[in-house]
């Protein structure tokens, strides 16, 4: 690994979000601990830094996150009462979230935008490139598109952000790239960027979702960022900088993904990952399917 392209190892999973989309079940409770079968949302976030090599994990928290704390710390109490009940187990899937990884906690105070929180990073990630989660998109295991993204880091050095291509009628619910073909054929330049586009305006059908390998240089171009579209200060515009000008911290590349990917950002969509999940599960997805194709049987 050269001195140019230092090896990554920490990971800023942003979760200071209200929730607002899963009222009232969000009013006490992060959208972050909603389960996902029968695991919150974000510990499949931090299986996938944890399975990329990112075990140094930052997340970005605000008030009521205190369970997200709690989840990954041990809980001695509860451990003891498994282990007298010689349920081995549960036990070690109550150990697993708390080993994943090493994890810090930062609050961003006031919710300015995601590129505010990856700016509250700063101080923990310092002269590093590191990686960026968000909470709303699962990505399968089975599809390591974060390990991808690292290795496609440290070749070209710079950053570079996950692509996924959408229908154009739904570009404007995204960020979108404009970008030119590489050699490798799930990797493309980026050359601009627009978030949330009209689909007219829309440079191509490539749109950004919810992983990042960013260089630190980031954090100067979000210190001088102007808030944008939703009075927030953007990402996606301080990305768009660093696209516009390579000398600013590097080039800026996409890695295309065509693999499985499931949206908890929206109610609709977290309970179609919950079925494909539990659908896929050896444990549960035999009697599972058998009644769902009952259920839609009788309601057809």
């Amino acid at each position: 690994m050269s001195e140019a392209n230092p090896r990554i190892s920490k990971a800023v999973i942003p979760a200071a979000g209200l929730g607002t989309r899963f009222l009232p079940a969000t009013k006490a409770t992060p959208k972050e601990m909603l389960p996902v079968v029968d695991k919150p949302a974000i510990q499949y976030v931090v299986e996938e830094a944890a399975a990329a090599g990112l075990d140094d994990v930052l997340m970005i928290t605000g008030r009521n996150k205190r369970p997200l704390e709690d989840h990954f710390d041990r809980n001695h109490e509860l451990e003891s009462a498994l282990q007298k009940k010689n349920d081995a187990h549960r036990l070690a899937k109550v150990q697993e979230s708390s080993d994943l990884a090493t994890i810090h906690y930062v609050r961003q105070g006031d919710p300015k935008g995601l590129g505010h929180a990856v700016l509250c990073a700063a101080p923990h990630v310092g002269d590093e490139p590191f990686a960026v989660l968000l909470g709303d998109d699962l990505i399968d295991p089975r599809d390591p598109l974060l390990q991808r993204m690292v290795e496609v880091q440290e070749r070209n050095g710079g950053s570079v952000i996950a692509l996924m291509e959408v229908a154009p009628e739904q570009i404007h619910l995204y960020g979108c790239a404009a970008v030119e073909a590489t050699e490798d054929g799930d990797v493309v330049k980026v050359t601009g960027m627009i978030e949330k586009p009209d689909p007219a305006d829309a440079p191509s059908n490539y749109a950004i979702i919810g992983r990042y390998v960013l260089a630190p240089q980031i954090f100067d171009v979000l210190r001088r960022t102007e808030p944008g579209r939703g009075g927030e200060i953007q990402l996606t515009d301080a990305l768009q900088q660093l696209a516009a000008d390579e000398k600013v911290g590097g080039p800026v590349h996409g890695v295309v993904f065509n693999g499985r990917r499931y949206d908890t950002g929206d109610r609709g969509d977290y309970l179609r990952a919950i079925v494909r999940l539990a659908c896929e599960r050896e444990d549960l997805g035999p009697d599972f399917r058998t009644w769902l194709r009952s259920y839609v049987a009788e309601e057809m």
